[in-house]
């Protein structure tokens, strides 16, 4: 297929271009790189610097299959501070994506959603019937884009699915996580090894877990980038599915910790807080209906994951 990548110099983004590449898509990347990176956008895939909105630019150009769509801003206490962002990037931008894609006859896309979008569920493991319930805009955005193709479903004929996840880590092919500011768990468990940090904020040791510590779902990268590839070949004309990708039982904050400790060496001090305000005790979701449907699971352990975001991060220094 040929295939336009939207945010396709991101994290997940350029990992997911490079699994394409590898299985010979034709890729073009389109990003206006105010979180992104040039140098993230595998070789062989062409780049296009320019906005979401200027997505119809490129696909006017005629020939495309699908639509692979990452761009979109992803910090939560941003979207609580500056709502405005997330409605005009996320949901404003990827209408005109959809436009764009009605106007030049592409009628296939890949969604990067968000387990964001169930806000504090109650449900473990989380499954896509648990009610969407965002808490913030950025979830808000995200469950606004998933009505949006359900209805260019309905009524163009779109072949939609999105993807909800978690925490994702690891890196692949060199690709890997260059946050600014960095606010996930493991990259910043890893700069207090590389001695960029002098310790790890850790909120909460009293919740009512195993080891009293929040347990959360963790994904490799390249399991991720995988489901977006088997998702591209299944979508289905006039559908719209979502999957929930997840580990079905994730990792505490402790066993992050004790695992980053184990890979690179470092003793990795920690500095305990209390709990932050609606940080629920544990969050993970059920991928039972992509494995069913699409044979999809995550293969890569948490030892993988750390030790694939331990090379990579000692790659840039």
């Amino acid at each position: 297929m040929k295939v336009l990548v939207t945010g396709g110099a991101g994290y997940i983004g350029s990992v997911v271009t490079a699994q394409l590449l590898e299985a010979g898509h034709t890729v073009t990347v389109l990003d206006n790189l105010t979180t992104g990176v040039a140098g993230a956008v595998p070789e062989g895939a062409r780049f296009v610097q320019a906005d979401i909105k200027q997505a119809g630019d490129v696909l006017g150009e005629g020939g495309y299959d699908a639509v692979m769509h990452f761009a979109a801003k992803s910090q939560v206490a941003e979207s609580m501070a500056k709502p405005e962002l997330y409605w005009d990037n996320n949901v404003s931008g990827t209408l005109s994506l959809l436009e764009a894609m009605r106007q030049t006859d592409v009628c296939r896309i890949v969604f990067s959603s968000t387990a964001a979008t169930y806000g504090i569920a109650g449900d473990e493991p989380i499954t896509e019937d648990t009610p969407a319930v965002p808490i913030n805009p950025y979830g808000q955005s995200k469950v606004a884009v998933d009505y949006a193709l359900q209805g260019e479903a309905a009524a163009h004929g779109l072949a939609a699915i999105s993807l909800r996840y978690f925490n994702v880590g690891g890196s692949y092919a060199g690709f890997g996580e260059r946050h600014d500011p960095e606010t996930h768990l493991i990259p910043n468990v890893l700069r207090v090894a590389a001695g960029l940090a002098p310790s790890v904020n850790l909120y909460g040791t009293d919740y009512p877990t195993p080891d009293g510590t929040a347990i959360r779902d963790y994904l490799h990268v390249a399991d991720l980038a995988e489901a977006h590839l088997l998702a591209l070949e299944a979508a289905a004309p006039g559908t719209h599915r979502v999957y929930n990708l997840g580990s079905g039982t994730g990792y505490s904050v402790n066993e992050v910790i004790t695992t980053a400790r184990d890979v690179t060496g470092h003793p990795i001090p920690v500095t305990t807080f209390p709990r932050r305000a609606g940080d629920p005790p544990i969050l993970v979701a059920s991928s039972a209906r992509i494995t069913a449907d699409l044979g999809w699971k995550a293969h890569r352990s948490l030892h993988e994951i750390v030790t694939d975001a331990w090379t990579f991060l000692r790659s840039t220094l």
